[in-house]
């Protein structure tokens, strides 16, 4: 089993959402561990969320379970039931279907550091995003609006 080089393994600064749904998440650091040692069936990231930022726009998956556990520091787990601080050893998981749109935010004055898990399947899922006019369809790359004019 060979270990990760967390510092080597790919990073990805900010999103790729189109402007201006990519502001809030401008700031965030992911490694991909799952990358770094050629997971196929679940993707592992570490995520790095300075004061300010959020980890996504709010979304749910059609097809994809997703768990994140709070390593350091707090953020504000937002979903459709509300809010919910989340603090180093906390965790939070929702699974594919569900209807709940999610996301986290670092309201805190130090950056937080969140493990995330999920599973890998763009080829069936969608994603919908709960408080914007946009969802990335299952085997497309980019994203569309709902009524599916590309962005």
């Amino acid at each position: 089993m060979p270990k990760i080089d967390i510092e080597a393994a790919p990073l990805r600064v900010g999103s790729d959402y189109p402007a201006p749904h990519d502001a809030p998440c401008r700031d965030r650091r992911r490694r991909a561990l799952g990358d770094a040692v050629g997971l196929t069936q679940f993707g592992v990231n570490l995520m790095r969320l300075p004061p300010g930022s959020w980890t996504s726009q709010r979304h749910w998956h059609t097809a994809e379970d997703e768990f994140t556990w709070v390593l350091e520091g707090e953020v504000v787990l937002v979903e459709d039931e509300g809010e919910a601080i989340l603090r180093a050893g906390d965790c939070a998981g929702f699974k594919s279907g569900v209807a709940d749109g999610h996301h986290f935010q670092n309201r805190s004055d130090r950056e937080a550091v969140l493990l995330e898990i999920g599973s890998r399947r763009p080829e069936a899922d969608t994603c919908a995003y709960s408080d914007i006019d946009m969802v990335a369809r299952a085997g497309e790359a980019g994203y569309r609006r709902r009524d599916g004019t590309p962005y």
